[in-house]
């Protein structure tokens, strides 16, 4: 078996990880989040494409995004970063609408 017949292929999760890394909601909802938990101050548009798939490798405890269609814990944890970002956004569009 070659290396790359070992490697596990990446599905539904993995593409639509990669899809997320490139979202600038994603990558600002990282800015905030981090500036939150560590109060720090960092700039909108600090984290890239490379930092959010590093981020979700890391939370995830994974090598590659396509490990999220083959192991369990790690597509728990990945829907878990997805739900807190959707209630995020769906925080950001309240207060979009009430200082309309």
């Amino acid at each position: 078996m070659s290396a790359d017949e070992s490697k596990p292929k990446g599905g539904y999760l993995a593409r639509n990880a990669a899809l997320l890394c490139q979202d600038e909601q994603f990558r600002l909802y990282l800015d905030r989040r981090r500036a939150a938990k560590f109060n720090l101050e960092i700039p909108d548009g600090t984290h890239t494409v490379e930092d959010a798939r590093d981020f979700i490798m890391a939370a995830c405890g994974i090598n590659s995004r396509a490990e999220l269609d083959h192991d369990q814990n790690a597509a728990t944890v990945y829907r878990q970063i997805m739900h807190h970002f959707r209630r995020w956004q769906d925080r950001q569009r309240r207060r979009a609408l009430q200082f309309q």
